[in-house]
């Protein structure tokens, strides 16, 4: 019931092991979520002194019938309870633990359903901090020994995949038949296994793009308003990514319909059949971890994207609480940048930083296209210019 591992056989995430730390000045109560095999269970059992509890075990759920007790032997201690979904009344347990024992740090990971229910979110308002752990970020990268984005976009971002020895095709077609049986079976109602499958394939293939429902509609044999369905369920379990347009409500811009993205790059290239990636696949791969990489470290879902009706298109745009949209254009290389698309946005919107975010900028620099001035920046760059 009680887990320790060795600290020399475990991989650190520094990143995402600060998030904690800094999470726990905040609150005795972190809501740690992801999709699954994302490495929720590993971070946590990577974190010094703690102790670790698997509520998959009849044994566990036994203990936690009793919370008070539970957490009586526990005070003061770190604490993780893995799977809490698995409980009658999470919400209840946590709320003892903030309650009345905080002193004991927990972290609590379990279904992301769990985490948007309106009885979890009520009964915990204002007791806990929520954490979203992303596919492996660059941080992630650097502490695993292996910065080779090339790996990364093939064999995705879930630490199991990114260490296998070969492109893990099978793997691919194995997790997201446990995402079927575990994750949908057992708290949705869809029946219909293929037209739910058939919806992901579709969303994989063309991710990054302009979702329109209509046109999902006949290929998985449903109603439009059944494919939307499916899309909140993608959405509420994390393995998409909905990017709403940013706007004003101008007649040129496009103002209601998202774009979608995979959760992940290595899905996509499998559902894709890239085997080998090609110097014209890398953008929109580059894209996606770019999108990632922004989830991970800022911890927002306050991403957007443009577009007008002549086809002008801006890949993100962020709103700082303070301060005019920050645009972002995400390139392979920066020679490979077109201004048009920037120039456009801000003779809409003048005001706000431009960004270029390439794989082989080094140091930062600028330059000037008609009357704006676009800076190129690297990765962590940019979570540094999107946080001040």
């Amino acid at each position: 019931m009680l887990i320790k591992l060795h600290m020399e056989q475990i991989k650190r995430r520094t990143l995402w092991l600060k998030k904690i730390d800094e999470l726990w000045e905040q609150s005795s109560l972190i809501w740690l979520y992801g999709v699954r095999r994302v490495g929720k269970t590993y971070l946590c059992r990577s974190i010094r002194g703690i102790e670790y509890f698997d509520c998959e075990l009849p044994g566990v759920r036994r203990m936690l019938d009793d919370p008070e007790g539970f957490f009586k032997e526990l005070k003061g201690k770190k604490v993780v309870i893995d799977e809490i979904h698995r409980l009658g009344n999470p919400s209840e347990v946590l709320k003892i633990a903030t309650d009345y024992f905080p002193d004991t740090k927990v972290i609590a990971t379990g279904s992301s359903t769990l985490g948007s229910s309106a009885k979890f979110r009520d009964t915990l308002t204002g007791r806990k901090k929520n954490l979203r752990l992303v596919p492996m970020i660059w941080q992630d990268l650097v502490d695993f020994g292996n910065t080779s984005l090339t790996r990364r976009f093939l064999y995705g971002g879930l630490p199991h995949l990114f260490l296998s020895g070969s492109v893990p095709e099978r793997e691919f077609q194995d997790w997201m038949d446990d995402f079927w049986a575990k994750d949908i079976q057992e708290l949705f109602r869809i029946e219909r296994r293929y037209s739910f499958q058939k919806c992901i394939e579709l969303i994989f293939t063309q991710s990054g793009s302009i979702f329109e429902a209509t046109r999902f509609s006949k290929p998985c044999e449903v109603s439009r308003e059944t494919v939307n369905n499916y899309l909140k369920v993608l959405e509420a379990t994390s393995i998409v990514n909905i990017i709403r347009p940013f706007s004003s409500y101008k007649p040129s811009e496009i103002i209601s319909a998202p774009r979608v993205y995979a959760f992940d790059t290595g899905f996509v290239c499998s559902w894709k059949g890239w085997e080998k990636l090609r110097q014209e696949d890398l953008g929109i791969l580059w894209e996606h971890f770019v999108l990632n990489e922004i989830y991970g470290n800022l911890q927002t879902e306050k991403v957007y994207y443009w577009r007008d009706k002549r086809g002008h298109e801006v890949d993100f745009v962020m709103t700082p609480k303070k301060g005019m949209p920050i645009a972002i254009e995400c390139t392979w290389t920066y020679d490979g940048f077109e201004p048009k698309n920037l120039i456009a946005f801000r003779k809409r919107y003048p005001d706000g930083k431009n960004i270029v975010v390439a794989h082989n900028v080094d140091r930062a620099f600028s330059q000037r296209y008609e009357n704006i001035s676009v800076k190129f920046i690297s990765l962590p760059a940019l979570i540094k210019e999107s946080e001040q």
